[in-house]
């Protein structure tokens, strides 16, 4: 299921992060790469807020809905 998706506070392990080649450099440049552990802090609109790699990152709906769990 993708990540936009996912319940607030719970862990999640990255599965597969898709889209275009320049999209997946980007997500795995801030930490979203097969087996690392995400959490959802906060869901706004759609927006997301999630730890990662002990940061809190910020991503828009459609970036989320590329990340599957």
């Amino acid at each position: 299921m993708p990540l936009s998706m996912a319940r607030r506070g719970e862990s999640n392990v990255i599965k597969k992060v898709g889209g275009r080649e320049e999209t997946r450099r980007f997500l795995e440049n801030l930490g979203f790469v097969a087996g690392s552990v995400v959490t959802v802090v906060a869901a706004v609109g759609g927006n997301l807020i999630v730890n990662i790699r002990e940061s809190r990152v910020a991503i828009g709906k459609d970036l989320a809905n590329k990340i599957l769990i």
